[in-house]
């Protein structure tokens, strides 16, 4: 079977990028929420925001001083991993075509973003990700859906 995604290799060996203006729309505002966040959180000492933390696991649950370590050696290389995921994901969300970095800083950032909002809805084994219309969350449950669904694509591309 020869999955048909919204991102797709090409001849040349970039990557062709199908993206209603909607679908483009909605990771432009997802990029400005997260980056804002990251923002947020890097001013009030990282790590604050509970959801955010899913971008930063512990490394030493355990040992509390050596965590604290560990984050004051390698926390400020991550964030900026994560913002500059998130600055190519906007700088180049309106190109039809993109190459392999620009690919793989997209998968990063979609990660993260999906991430995040899995981690704000509490998504687990027994969510159901085809959402009720009329719950409360439905919407975001569908978000969270498509990054999945995006993620796919981009993996079988970059794989294929």
């Amino acid at each position: 079977m020869i999955f048909r995604g919204p991102i797709r290799r090409t001849r040349r060996g970039d990557f062709e990028v199908r993206l209603s203006n909607g679908e483009r729309q909605l990771l432009t505002s997802l990029v400005s929420q997260l980056r804002a966040a990251l923002e947020a959180d890097t001013e009030a000492g990282g790590a604050k925001d509970p959801v955010l933390r899913r971008l930063f696991p512990t490394a030493y649950p355990d040992d509390e001083r050596r965590d604290l370590e560990y984050r004051s050696m390698v926390h400020d290389d991550l964030v900026a991993r994560h913002r500059a995921s998130l600055d190519t994901l906007e700088s180049t969300l309106s190109a039809t075509r993109v190459d392999e970095e620009a690919l793989l800083a997209w998968m990063g950032a979609v990660n993260d973003l999906r991430l995040v909002l899995g981690t704000r809805l509490d998504v687990s084994e027994e969510t159901e990700l085809i959402p009720d219309p009329d719950h409360p969350e439905g919407p975001a449950l569908a978000v969270y859906g498509y990054l999945g669904f995006l993620l796919e694509s981009m993996v079988e591309a970059i794989s294929g």
